[in-house]
């Protein structure tokens, strides 16, 4: 073998990836419910979008991103996450000039050079919503209330949304000086990166996940005690929305988000060990920051499908299980091959699931085979089945067989689920 996958990358196949696919027709059915549309964007983006969009001064620009010289010599950088992109793409291609409010969903990989761990992959795959056009905390509401469908249709219990605003630019510049004074106190207790960031952000001290950093936050300014008039009435408006949606919340002044872009709401759903499966909140600035020409506030959020996938197992959720083959067709004798996967053809074309004999197997072997595969009947198709125009279908789990037509075989097996 000449070499294996990359680090923080997978293999998807068997059941995994049935159930990603279950994952993402969920995901896709609720969108459709909601009227958002999907879109796809480029796996690579020009490098600047993501320092501009994403923020230079954040772990996934400095630390994280794949970026790369391309032959054209320009800066490339494989797409961390999907809002920038999706908002390039909003603007590039004129969306905001279609009536208001743009509502677009993907399902997109991610590339994130990070140690893999717990649900997390250098290549990873989101389930993500941006809402673009509205101030309105309704649009808050619309994609919680969707990722609370979202779960209850996945069978997810344990997962729990936590809010908190972290107010505009008005306000953001009074907070930063009471959090920079803060962090001067405690400048010499803090980590290197810690101590880098608060002269350019120190707004991103407060997601640091190093212990000391983080149990000396606990004390540090909240956001919320600083908010203007028009934030604080956001976040009490959302409140309020949320508590008449009956969807159970908690205010958790410690959210900040990893990415520069948010603006007053910013949210998180966390199970039970505290690990993060989806994070989002309001944009209000980045459409601005990517065109100066516009001004168009948005909200979106990102759901790691992996995650979702770990989270399942922890809590034993069992989702609806793979189709079984719904009949095998043995062949008996080379002569009756063609005539047997004409008849393949047509019970797949009636919307059975058909497997048949790929192998020259014995039709002791084929039998052995389709048990094996989990077929619910099977059938064996030679020349005097052929000649009779009927076949006995044998029903696997009770062993009981029935005589049918050849061209009535569709119809009695679509009856019988």
């Amino acid at each position: 073998m000449i070499t294996q996958r990359p680090k923080g990358t997978q293999d998807w196949y068997g059941l995994d990836m049935y159930r990603r696919t279950i994952i993402e027709e969920i995901a896709r059915k609720l969108c459709k419910t909601y009227n958002i549309k999907e879109i796809i964007t480029p796996a690579f983006e020009h490098t600047v979008l993501f320092q501009r969009g994403v923020g230079e001064t954040t772990d996934v620009v400095q630390k994280e991103m794949y970026t790369f010289q391309d032959k054209g010599d320009r800066s490339i950088t494989l797409k961390p996450e999907g809002t920038a992109g999706a908002v390039r793409a909003f603007l590039e291609n004129s969306l905001y000039n279609m009536s208001q409010p743009t509502k677009l969903f993907y399902i997109t990989q991610a590339f994130r050079y990070e140690n893999p761990q717990s649900g997390r992959f250098r290549q990873h795959h989101q389930f993500g919503v941006e809402f673009l056009g509205s101030a309105s905390p309704l649009a808050e509401i619309e994609i919680i209330t969707l990722l609370t469908e979202f779960m209850e249709e996945l069978g997810l219990k344990g997962v729990k949304l936590y809010i908190n605003s972290i107010g505009c630019k008005n306000c953001r510049k009074t907070y930063n000086e009471a959090l920079l004074s803060f962090l001067k106190e405690h400048e010499n207790e803090l980590c290197g990166t810690c101590r880098e960031r608060m002269q350019k952000n120190p707004l991103r001290v407060l997601d640091c996940k190093v212990p000391t950093c983080h149990e000396i936050m606990k004390s540090a300014p909240r956001t919320i005690d600083y908010l203007d008039d028009e934030c604080r009435e956001h976040f009490d408006d959302l409140q309020s929305l949320l508590s008449k949606m009956d969807i159970p919340f908690k205010v958790d002044t410690g959210i900040v988000r990893g990415l520069d872009y948010y603006t007053k709401t910013v949210f998180e759903f966390i199970n039970s060990e505290g690990l993060t499966l989806c994070g989002g909140g309001r944009y209000d600035n980045l459409v601005n920051e990517i065109d100066e020409k516009q001004d168009i506030p948005a909200v979106g959020f990102g759901f790691g499908i992996e995650r979702i996938i770990k989270e399942l197992d922890a809590e034993g959720v069992q989702l609806v299980d793979e189709p079984a083959v719904d009949l095998y067709v043995g062949i008996l004798g080379k002569e009756s091959k063609a005539e047997a996967y004409k008849l393949v053809k047509r019970l797949r074309q009636a919307g059975l699931i058909v497997e048949t004999d790929y192998m020259d197997r014995s039709v002791k072997a084929q039998m052995k085979y389709a048990n094996k595969i989990g077929a619910k009947n099977t059938v064996i198709i030679g020349a005097d089945e052929l000649s009779a125009g009927r076949a006995n279908i044998k029903n696997m789990d009770t062993g009981n067989q029935i005589e049918v037509e050849l061209n009535k075989v569709a119809e009695c097996l679509l009856k019988a689920n």
